[in-house]
């Protein structure tokens, strides 16, 4: 791709779009495909960045990968890793980093994470405190709270409890729930603070039933996960992302549609399948089935909004460009997880909608865009190499005005083939 994208300004949007794999899903089936007793046969896996970046630390790690017939194969270890000494590069890829940090924790060898350098700025200190609760070892080898990350043989034997932070990032909670079935015994997890994001942490509890282990909650607050070890259900099928469904559905909604997305619907364990909310609270027309969704607008300008988005903080960037078309101020609230994912999604958000014209508002949980009279033409959207302000900024083309997107090439960490399925349904 060339180093800025030209999108040229289109008016109309229609057409469907089979959804790549959820990342969030997929990179929860790889590791516990790694950890579980037998051979499992995934369907449907996100081919992208994220997952490549999983695929590489598993197979250092001694995990059996192969392809066959469109599908992963993969070949459980039985519990930990076989490898007991690895040094893992993991990109800037949060869902590979969090949870292989606290399954490595568990499997009481020698190995050293790191990353791209934002990774290095993104806190971890977190999870590390928890699992060196629970006797884990794990050192700095930078700046303390911080990827790189030295992991060596703790003193695991006594523990049955671990406490972990909740309001910075549910993969810190993701990544224990998923690790402590290597300790064989039942295990409880307090959760300090209010839990963010909580849908994702529905997604992890309901990957590790699928694989034998079915942890129970009370509230949000306390989750009990029994003694047992991960066992393979054979075949597993991903189903499409939710989050990348938004920018399509969102289409659909500022440009006439309908627009259809195959791979989500009624059925997905994702929350940010109830991006369609958002959608109606602007006026467009839903119709979800179980395993698709539709969405269309017919003439009606779109409605303002004020949101707690805590529960949909990946699709929220979306709901923050269909502001710029909004009939007046719009709001995002609790979207403070913001501020420590790809890049500070809040700042950059506000900067590239200030460009195209807009007031706004930021704060240390919250976006209020005012859209402009008319959007600027001629901008160039800086990406911050964030998947996701490459693709929600793409929908700007739909108000009737070119937009050049920098570096494109950043989408291949979840969906490599964003630009291409995008200029289908538009016209």
């Amino acid at each position: 791709m060339a180093e800025v994208l030209e999108l040229k300004a289109a008016s109309r949007a229609a057409g469907t779009v089979r959804l790549p794999g959820s990342k969030s899903i997929s990179n929860r089936v790889l590791l516990l495909s790694s950890l579980a007793a037998g051979k499992t046969r995934i369907a449907g896996l996100l081919d992208a960045d994220d997952t490549r970046v999983m695929l590489a630390a598993l197979r250092s790690l001694g995990v059996e990968i192969a392809e066959e017939q469109g599908c992963l194969v993969v070949e459980g270890a039985g519990g930990a890793f076989p490898v007991k000494n690895a040094k893992l590069f993991l990109g800037n890829a949060g869902t590979a980093f969090r949870p292989l940090t606290a399954a490595l924790a568990l499997s009481r060898g020698e190995y050293e994470l790191s990353g791209v350098p934002r990774m290095h700025e993104r806190p971890i200190g977190d999870l590390v405190d928890g699992l060196r609760g629970i006797g884990a070892r794990i050192d700095y080898a930078g700046k303390e709270g911080f990827p790189p990350l030295s992991i060596s043989k703790g003193n695991l034997a006594s523990s049955t409890s671990a406490t972990v932070r909740g309001d910075v990032s549910s993969q810190f909670l993701t990544a224990l729930l998923m690790a402590l079935p290597l300790l064989g015994k039942k295990f409880s997890v307090h959760v300090e603070g209010e839990l963010i994001s909580k849908p994702y942490v529905e997604i992890t509890l309901g990957v590790m039933k699928r694989f034998g282990v079915e942890v129970s909650r009370n509230g949000w607050k306390t989750f009990e996960i029994p003694s047992g070890e991960y066992k393979s259900p054979g075949t597993i099928f991903v189903e499409g992302d939710a989050s990348s469904a938004s920018y399509f559905l969102a289409a659909g909604a500022l440009a006439g549609g309908p627009v259809r997305v195959e791979g989500v619907g009624r059925a997905s364990s994702q929350g940010d399948v109830r991006f369609t909310e958002v959608l109606e609270r602007m006026g467009a027309q839903v119709a979800i089935s179980e395993n698709a969704i539709e969405v269309k607008n017919e003439g009606r300008k779109l409605r303002a909004f004020d949101m707690d988005m805590n529960h949909i903080p990946d699709a929220a960037m979306t709901a923050a460009v269909l502001a710029l078309f909004a009939e007046g101020p719009s709001s995002l609230r609790n979207i403070g997880s913001w501020r420590v994912k790809e890049t500070d999604r809040i700042a950059a958000m506000a900067a590239e909608l200030r460009k195209l014209g807009a007031a706004v508002e930021e704060g240390p949980d919250f976006l209020k865009i005012a859209p402009p009279a008319r959007l600027n033409q001629g901008v160039v959207v800086k990406t911050y190499d964030d998947h996701r302000i490459a693709m929600s900024f793409a929908l700007v083309s739909l108000g009737g005005v070119p937009v050049g997107i920098d570096d494109p090439g950043c989408v291949g960490k979840t969906f490599p083939a964003f630009f291409r399925e995008f200029s289908r349904i538009v016209r």
